[in-house]
């Protein structure tokens, strides 16, 4: 029964976190570093977002097998296909047709979909089931250096900012917001969320 239970916390988290990804998109303003660069990506040489959510995955198994000096995490194929394929199946089946008119509204569904974002990353890292590549070049930086999770957060998506700028990726006010935020809030959130994980797999 607990492993169902630490199942389904990390299903539910890459639920709520690949909607807030698909929100922030939607919104118009800019999306978070990495999802900045998969729009980009898609917009330059096709294919969809998430498809290039599972491809950068791909690319950074072996980055973090690099940084880490270890094996790359085969299992974490598992969580970043899940990761595009949710995100696939908010941008073009519930939210394809969805479209917001002003910019307050726009704001309001970005930092929606980033507090969305955030929650969802924190839930589905509590089981420590293997961890989508971007989350565990946080791990990674966190464990390296000493580094605490919001700071390693800001650093990844810092030079995710820098690749998705140089690669006419989604840039906007949003990505500066979520680049400045995103760390910190799941910082906060860990530890909340750590004591009803704590509660919910007794």
């Amino acid at each position: 029964m607990r492993v169902v239970r630490r199942v389904l916390f990390f299903i539910a988290g890459i639920f709520i976190l690949t909607l807030g990804v698909s929100l922030t998109i939607k919104a118009g303003l800019g999306a978070g570093a990495w999802d900045a660069l998969s729009v980009g990506e898609s917009k330059t040489f096709g294919l969809s977002v998430g498809k290039w959510v599972i491809i950068n995955g791909i690319i950074l198994l072996f980055v973090n097998a690099f940084l880490q000096k270890r094996r790359p995490e085969w299992l974490a194929i598992i969580t970043f296909t899940l990761i595009g394929q949710f995100i696939d199946f908010w941008l073009y089946v519930v939210l394809e047709d969805t479209s917001f008119s002003s910019f307050f509204i726009r704001f309001c569904i970005l930092i929606i979909g980033m507090l969305l974002l955030a929650i969802g990353v924190a839930t589905y890292l509590q089981p420590k089931f293997p961890t989508n590549p971007i989350d565990n070049l946080m791990l990674s930086l966190h464990i390296r250096f000493g580094l605490s999770l919001g700071v390693a957060k800001t650093i990844g998506e810092v030079f995710a900012f820098v690749l998705a700028f140089l690669l006419h990726g989604s840039i906007g006010v949003g990505t500066v917001i979520i680049t400045l935020f995103i760390g910190p809030i799941i910082q906060w959130l860990n530890i909340k969320l750590l004591s009803l994980y704590k509660k919910w797999t007794r």
